[in-house]
């Protein structure tokens, strides 16, 4: 896929904030910083542009275009802010009833960026044990603004608390794709309740609990693959993968990582993102596991499949932001359909296992409700 030059500036402005080095904008002539913010914006990285600003080497931006960026980020600082201090009573709320539960993606991801209040914050995502999944519905649905209906079969219900705050509880972090895969995620699952694998976030004077990061990383490139396949993905998410990743590049058990993925059947999806990290958002080679000399000697392969992706994320936007104000919900399905059959230029065998096993998955949901 050719970048047009304003594509090609953003690019080159979000990896010096994702990664915090030097950007060079002078070989990119009358760059349009309106579609550049507008590129940032539905991919959710205002942040990590706003950041990527300040590491201008060779231009002076005009002074207005930095002081939108700037003022935007200022207000996802605010917003980050807020969001930290519900998370602490949101906690504190569940402890004194008893229930104890992890913050997974989200605020907890934001901990592994330089700006962490920088980041586009979301919904609240607590991924609890059985017993505490069903104690935190008495709990919090008396206090809920708002609450959605429960898919019983994977354990998912989301509400609003507090006006602004979307909070979603999760018994399971399945991606819907696979039995293969979900199993690999239960054993990750499976590690942090019952192995202890977590570590934690001191928000405030509150401990908050997150997944020990061998298994985040599963919980994390999953959910990657789930939007990618089901629902459409931007790139706040890949960058997020990549930040954990990069954090934790000396403490992650690689082995162990490389072990799960094979047992998922994912080593392609894993390499090809991987590739698609490294090519085109800065990611360090040596940082980024699974991916080494030699899928670099098989390059012009993977450098395809990441040319692929980098077409559909810039099409789809933050969560399939794009067809979503576009379309609505006529064509989530068709949209859907699309998305399996333009994935079989990537992921041949597998984009078709996914799609028939998302199939069979929607029919139960509709038939448990």
């Amino acid at each position: 896929m050719k970048l047009d030059i304003n594509q090609q500036a953003f690019f080159e402005l979000m990896r010096a904030g994702l990664w915090e080095k030097e950007a060079l904008l002078d070989q990119y002539k009358k760059v349009d910083y309106d579609e550049v913010l507008r590129i940032a914006d539905e991919q959710s990285v205002i942040g990590l542009v706003t950041a990527g600003i300040e590491h201008v080497q060779d231009v002076k931006i005009p002074q207005d275009v930095v002081l939108q960026f700037i003022g935007m980020s200022l207000q996802l600082e605010q917003q980050n802010k807020a969001l930290n201090d519900f998370i602490v009573l949101l906690i504190e709320t569940l402890r004194k009833k008893d229930v104890y539960t992890l913050l997974v993606k989200g605020q907890g991801i934001a901990r592994c960026y330089e700006r962490p209040l920088w980041r586009a914050s979301g919904d609240v995502d607590l991924l609890l044990s059985d017993t505490n999944y069903e104690k935190a519905k008495k709990v919090l649905i008396p206090l809920a603004d708002n609450v959605e209906q429960e898919y019983k079969t994977f354990k998912h219900i989301g509400m609003t608390m507090k006006g602004d705050f979307t909070v979603e509880l999760h018994g399971t972090m399945h991606s819907r794709l696979s039995n293969r895969i979900d199993r690999g995620i239960d054993e990750a699952q499976n590690d942090v309740f019952f192995g202890g694998n977590v570590r934690s976030w001191m928000n405030g004077s509150t401990s908050v609990f997150l997944p020990g990061v061998d298994d985040d990383v599963i919980f994390v490139f999953t959910h990657i693959l789930h939007h990618f396949f089901i629902d459409g993905i931007g790139l706040r998410q890949i960058c997020d993968w990549c930040r954990l990743l990069w954090t934790y590049r000396d403490s992650l058990d690689r082995g162990l990582l490389e072990k799960r993925i094979q047992k998922m059947g994912l080593m392609t999806e894993w390499k090809a993102f991987a590739a698609f990290a490294v090519e085109h958002l800065g990611m360090p080679v040596l940082a980024m596991p699974c991916y080494d000399v030699r899928c670099q000697k098989d390059d012009v392969r993977w450098k395809k499949k990441a040319e692929h992706i980098l077409e559909f994320v810039l099409e789809s936007g933050n969560f399939g932001h794009n067809r979503k104000a576009a379309s609505g919900k006529f064509n989530s399905a068709w949209n859907k359909l699309k998305d399996f059959a333009r994935h079989g230029r990537i992921f041949p065998l597998d984009s078709t296992k996914f799609f028939f096993y998302f199939l069979w998955d929607g029919i139960q949901v509709i038939t448990s409700k």
